[in-house]
């Protein structure tokens, strides 16, 4: 292996050398025929930038690639996806970040296992790097999505106590919306200015309180939506629905804060017998033992 890449270094040495040697005669011939052709033809420039040029066709044909071999995917999944966990990209762009992932994956795997081991251990060493390569932005979209899911779900009393007080105090709902995004930062208040958005361009307010809830992915805030939807349905008066809405979500965010920490002794048993128990019976045994061991010697 080591004499391939010898090889292959060696070629792209002689080539960049060759460039350079026939680069001035090729200069003056670029230069001959520009002349030729002055006065002839109307230069056309493009003025599209590198990344209109190079980058977005290149995305374009990674993602087409993605979707090609895995069947399973689809555009729609991974915006569903990408809209969870708040990324401000395209499904197309995604799709290109994991291709070039797993490409990168597997050329470092293997360059580490044609230095490390034989030839037949690289193109393992390559394969296991792409499939980890192509998996870590799933990863990392879906840890950003649970860290923003739980976001909603903590400032959700909060918001839906100052709905409380702006409908009881003569505000509309969609005005008491308007509120909350002006005066709250957060996920929360993103996914409030985009349904209202919704209902402003004229969507019905049920259809944009429901992809509200598809968005978010959590149970508190398709409670708060369905009881929303009911309400208006009903005739109910929305502060009682959001007073009590309010105490219900707070009452589940305490709730999930105690089973949090009723798990947390059983985490900390795992570390604790793997890791402190073994140095404490070296610390308290070491000397004994060692004491012993002289005596048996003796």
């Amino acid at each position: 292996m080591l004499l391939v890449l010898g090889l292959m270094c060696l070629a792209g040495a002689t080539f960049l050398v060759g460039e350079l040697v026939t680069a001035p005669a090729r200069q003056r011939q670029a230069s001959v025929k520009r002349a030729a052709r002055y006065g002839r033809t109307v230069a056309h420039t493009d003025r599209r930038t590198f990344r209109e040029r190079i980058v977005v066709p290149a995305a374009a044909r990674l993602s087409r690639l993605v979707l090609r071999l895995s069947r399973k995917t689809s555009l729609h999944d991974v915006s569903v996806k990408l809209i969870a966990a708040g990324l401000p990209m395209s499904p197309q762009s995604f799709l290109a970040i994991k291709a070039a992932t797993a490409v990168g994956g597997g050329v470092l795997g293997f360059v580490f296992g044609a230095t490390a081991s034989s030839g037949s251990m690289a193109f393992a060493f390559a394969l296991l790097m792409a499939v980890a390569g192509y998996m870590v932005p799933e990863f990392v979209v879906g840890a950003k999505a649970r860290a923003r899911r739980e976001q909603i779900r903590s400032e959700l009393p909060d918001a839906l106590d100052l709905l409380a007080v702006s409908v009881e105090a003569g505000l509309a709902f969609d005005g008491a919306l308007a509120k909350i995004t002006e005066h709250m930062k957060g996920a929360l208040s993103d996914e409030f200015a985009l349904a209202l958005g919704e209902v402003r361009i004229g969507e019905s307010r049920a259809e944009a309180l429901k992809k509200l809830a598809q968005r978010t992915g959590a149970a508190e805030v398709a409670a708060f939506t369905r009881a929303i939807i009911q309400a208006d349905q009903l005739g109910i008066s929305l502060g009682r629905i959001l007073r009590v809405q309010a105490v219900d979500t707070r009452n589940r965010r305490q709730a999930a804060a105690e089973e949090r920490a009723m798990k947390a002794p059983v985490k900390m048993l795992f570390p604790t017998v793997l890791f402190i128990f073994p140095t404490m019976f070296i610390v308290i045994l070491g000397p004994a033992l060692l004491s012993l061991l002289d005596l048996f010697k003796q």
